[in-house]
């Protein structure tokens, strides 16, 4: 979903660089008559067996979707955010295997998709694509050498090549200078490696300031030149975590009792009402919006605060507890999370490329066709 909201925001908007507030998600919602006539168009769409209702496996494609646009990992590649896939479609069979009537489906998409035009709000996505115009720039502006003398100076490669030392370089560019995410595949295949063909390579051990910059240069103009036949689009955040929502949360009783009873809503029970403490995390992660936390899973420096909080108060151990407990560890949670973003906030800057949807995959924030 995410790669659709951004090609569909370059497709209607002109320019390097757009932002996505969550505005355009607003006003979908919004109108009454648009916004039905989208759910009709969708829930068709994924209705394959036309039976009028949607069954679990007819969903995974939306819920797969709507995992990527919060920015979490694939399904099954992190058990830290899996969970978050189960809840989303929970919020859909309202926790059964039963099918989804459209009522239902337009329901809880709507609600959804309010939760996500709020966190783009609060933090928007910048959508860069990215030309090598400005990577040209970079090159011929006055603080390219000391900026890659810089980097020069925090490679440490023992022994390497001249080409060790352009790659680790261009790993540490940054879209700012002009360079797409080097760790991604496609930007490495087609761009990056392409680039370092036409390098013919020069003996010099151990490497030099002056051979680096100068080779550098030369492979950084031959991937501007690619990078102008093949643009890449990013979706670019930045964010600073500094505690500040949580404690807005904790100092706000009300607010605070009624994010806890929303929370654990969908939190399994025995039959003596007692909550196991394996569902704290799940339970976190539905307080993360109130709180100004991103989704667990999805920024690791967070999920290793959130970690060492659930160390510090032995959360992990799967114990059976009454309610009042289970919301007091929560709120202690909270505060641990809190005290340490206080002491030392985090500011996580994002790049992801943003490639073609593929065929199969789902498109459910694609406007129906007039």
């Amino acid at each position: 979903m995410m790669e659709e909201i951004c090609d569909n925001v370059m497709k209607k908007k002109s320019g390097s660089q757009e932002v996505m507030d969550g505005s355009d998600i607003m006003e979908l919602v919004g109108n009454e008559q648009v916004f039905s006539n989208f759910v009709d168009h969708k829930f068709q769409e994924l209705d394959k067996d036309c039976d009028g209702k949607l069954s679990v496996k007819e969903l995974q494609p939306a819920v797969a979707d709507i995992g990527a646009a919060l920015g979490l990992p694939a399904r099954g590649s992190s058990p830290d955010s899996d969970h978050i896939y189960s809840e989303v479609l929970n919020e859909f069979t309202h926790g059964k295997q039963e099918k989804v009537s459209k009522k239902d489906f337009k329901e809880v998409l709507s609600d959804i998709l309010l939760g996500m035009a709020a966190g783009l709000k609060r933090d928007p996505i910048v959508i860069l694509r990215i030309d090598g115009e400005d990577l040209l720039e970079f090159l011929k502006s006055p603080s390219f050498e000391s900026e890659v003398l810089s980097i020069f100076s925090e490679i440490e490669l023992p022994n390497a090549s001249v080409q060790d030392y352009i790659i680790k370089a261009l790993e540490k560019l940054t879209v700012e200078q002009g360079v797409p995410p080097a760790s991604d595949s496609w930007v490495r295949s087609n761009i990056i490696e392409p680039a370092l063909q036409s390098y013919g390579g020069v003996p010099d051990h151990p490497v030099s300031q002056d051979t680096f910059l100068g080779e550098l240069k030369n492979v950084a103009g031959t991937v501007a030149k690619l990078l102008k036949d093949q643009p890449v689009i990013v979706a670019h955040t930045e964010n600073t975590f500094d505690g500040s929502g949580i404690r807005r949360l904790l100092s706000n009783k009300f607010e605070l009792d009624k994010a806890l009873d929303t929370s654990l809503q969908s939190i399994p029970r025995d039959r003596s009402g007692k909550l196991s403490k394996q569902y704290l995390r799940v339970a976190l992660d539905i307080l993360a919006p109130s709180s100004g936390l991103p989704p667990v899973g999805g920024v690791e420096k967070i999920d290793n605060i959130i970690n060492e909080a659930f160390k510090m108060l032995d959360a992990d151990d799967g114990k059976l507890v009454k309610e009042d407990e289970f919301k007091k560890l929560l709120t202690e949670i909270l505060g641990s999370i809190m005290l340490q973003l206080e002491g030392n906030p985090l500011s996580v800057s994002t790049n992801s490329v943003v490639h073609e949807p593929l065929a199969s995959s789902s498109t459910l924030l694609d406007a129906p066709p007039p």
